[in-house]
């Protein structure tokens, strides 16, 4: 990111500060017009943060951010509104964890895991959500996600730090 535009570096620092949902969608869909892959991705990555209304750092707000994230993936390719019905109603049903839990601990990949990363975003999973919270998940559902993300050609350890933000 060392070769920015002054209109990207203004972007980005206004990214930053932005709370509403819609101001960074147009904050996406300008920086995809203009072919600025960082004000892009930092735009999608603030409004997969400001989504949830969970507190940011708990499991709850980690598991929203992963569904709203691929919600409005498949929003924007497909130009509609697209609801993860099935996993919100387990969530709604089971909670979080457990949902996340018995995902992870299925023996074939979820369509939503494929599909975060095949966008390249696999910080965004609910294998990511189990690495990121050891407290929350037993030793299993951790050796699963571990699993998972390492038979996908992704770093577990890199997943981690990513979401942690480190």
């Amino acid at each position: 990111m060392t070769n920015l535009t002054k209109g990207e570096r203004a972007a980005l620092v206004e990214i930053a500060n932005t709370l509403n949902p819609e101001r960074l969608r147009t904050f996406v869909t300008n920086a995809r017009r203009q072919g600025s892959a960082a004000v892009e991705r930092a735009a999608f990555t603030r409004l997969c943060v400001v989504q949830p209304e969970a507190n940011p750092g708990t499991v709850e707000h980690d598991v929203w951010q992963s569904v709203f994230a691929l919600e409005e993936m498949l929003r924007q390719e497909r130009g509609k509104t697209v609801k993860l019905s099935r996993t919100r109603q387990k969530i709604a049903r089971d909670g979080e964890a457990k949902t996340v839990s018995d995902l992870t601990m299925k023996p074939n990949v979820s369509a939503g895991f494929t599909d975060l990363i095949e966008r390249g975003h696999p910080e965004l999973t609910f294998e990511a959500v189990v690495l990121c919270h050891p407290k929350t998940f037993d030793d299993e559902v951790q050796a699963a996600a571990r699993a998972r993300l390492s038979n996908a050609n992704v770093d577990p350890a890199q997943v981690q730090d990513h979401a942690e933000g480190n």
